[in-house]
């Protein structure tokens, strides 16, 4: 064997071996929109299939509006005829999990223990703020920011990723106690019906609002506020 070709047969088994290594470091891309085995096994269930709008409906009404859609796995409001929509069941003690992505300029929120009782869910379900704070004038100020507990709780801006970038959100509502959690960082806490909370609301816009907040059950909401918003992962575990 000449040296030359020795050299070349050398080559070829390094380069073989090193994508060998590669292969089997390289981590399996986890798939959207399905719980693991161990979420499953952990309660969790998926509120969003990936595919169709199965499970929820517009807030008063028996079906989604034209202007969701379902494109690679992500639910999107991006057109006229929208509306906030709610899943189909009712939910008291739960976690929520989910990731967004907002438009520049963007607006919209997730809600909870919403009630059909008024014209829109925010009235009687408390809000977990949906926002691009660098361009929204909501985002001015950190009671209204991304994360926040729309207009009663402030959420720092530093926990929230810009317009276009995905954010990972989880709502706890155990009893009346919640967390807001946005990309793994705790942002709000509060007690439903404490004093604080009482004070809170009786200084802010849901004064005028007599079952906001109250409800013990209701649906959880995404809404629609005119702009393009995102969803994916959309997935819940019921508390006991």
């Amino acid at each position: 064997m000449s040296r030359t070709t020795a050299i070349v047969l050398l080559a070829g088994i390094l380069a073989a071996a090193g994508c060998k290594t590669n292969s089997s470091n390289a981590a399996a891309p986890s798939a959207a929109n399905a719980s693991s085995t161990q979420e499953q096994q952990g309660g969790w269930k998926q509120l969003f299939d990936g595919k169709t709008t199965a499970g929820w409906r517009n807030y008063k009404k028996e079906s989604v509006g034209p202007g969701w859609t379902v494109v690679d796995g992500i639910l999107t409001r991006s057109g006229e005829n929208a509306g906030d929509i709610i899943t189909s069941d009712k939910y008291k003690n739960f976690e929520l999990a989910l990731d967004w992505r907002v438009s520049e300029g963007g607006n919209s929120g997730i809600m909870y223990r919403v009630t059909e009782d008024n014209d829109y869910p925010w009235q009687s379900g408390p809000e977990m703020q949906i926002l691009d704070n660098e361009r929204h004038a909501d985002g001015k100020l950190e009671l209204t920011s991304a994360g926040s507990d729309f207009g009663l709780y402030p959420a720092p801006h530093s926990a929230t990723h810009p317009a276009g970038q995905w954010n990972s959100v989880r709502l706890v509502v155990n009893g009346n106690h919640v967390e807001h959690w946005m990309n793994g960082q705790k942002v709000v806490e509060y007690e439903l019906g404490s004093a604080d909370w009482k004070d809170r609301v009786a200084k802010s816009k849901f004064n005028s609002m007599p079952n906001y907040g109250k409800a013990s059950e209701g649906y959880i909401a995404l809404q629609d506020h005119g702009d393009e918003v995102e969803f994916r992962n959309i997935r819940i575990r019921v508390l006991p």
